[in-house]
């Protein structure tokens, strides 16, 4: 088996990696389909934190006000992202949409 790794040129196993790494094109969409329903997921799950963590401050209980502070920002930035990408999106269909037949 060493034999035949070593036998092969090192062009052939570039070859044969970047054949490897292309996804079709349903698996590209499939993979960034997962991308998005996690990202999504993620900054759902970051907004859901920063409002337990703020009403544990407003109950007064024992929680730092940096880290509501923190939470929060880590949510509305998130958020943030999170929108900028599906105007991206939404902006790359238009394109699409535009082009000529």
């Amino acid at each position: 088996m060493i034999q035949s790794i070593m036998a092969s040129s090192p062009m052939e196993a570039m070859q044969a990696e970047s054949v490897k790494l292309t996804p079709t094109s349903a698996e590209a969409q499939q993979s960034f389909g997962s991308y998005l329903k996690t990202a999504i997921a993620d900054t759902n799950e970051a907004q859901v934190q920063s409002d337990v963590m703020t009403q544990k401050l407003i109950m007064g209980e024992n929680v730092e006000l940096h880290e509501v502070m923190i939470a929060a920002q880590k949510a509305a930035i998130s958020l943030n992202a999170t929108m900028e990408i599906r105007n991206k999106v939404v902006e790359a269909y238009q394109e699409i949409i535009r082009m000529p037949v």
